[in-house]
């Protein structure tokens, strides 16, 4: 059923709102000059690399070690992510380089 186009612009207008409270609210909630609240600042620090983790276990979760290719694919691809993010601190440049090496290896070496 396709949607007329006042709804699609409804919509829209819906989701783009929702993303400008969602980026206005922490400016809201903490002003300039404000403390945050200890509990927040220790959420800053450790949400990050537990989201990172919780990821990396997603993406590995279905790996299969008993069966060719033994997960070597991944395992390369986790040893340049890890490496590259080491030596750059690029995000960006080291999960783009990552993903781009293991969709190669299981494409054409594996």
């Amino acid at each position: 059923m396709p949607l007329s186009a006042g709804s699609s612009f409804l919509i829209i207008l819906l989701v783009a709102l929702t993303t400008f409270a969602t980026r206005v609210a922490p400016f809201l909630i903490f002003p300039k000059g404000k403390e945050i609240p200890k509990t927040i600042q220790y959420l800053g620090k450790v949400l990050t690399p537990a989201i990172i983790g919780m990821l990396v276990v997603y993406c590995l979760r279905n790996t299969v070690i008993l069966s060719t290719p033994h997960g070597i694919p991944e395992l390369v691809a986790v040893v340049v992510v890890a490496v590259l993010h080491i030596w750059k601190r690029n995000n960006l440049l080291s999960i783009g380089v990552g993903t781009v090496l293991y969709m190669a290896l299981i494409q054409t070496v594996f």
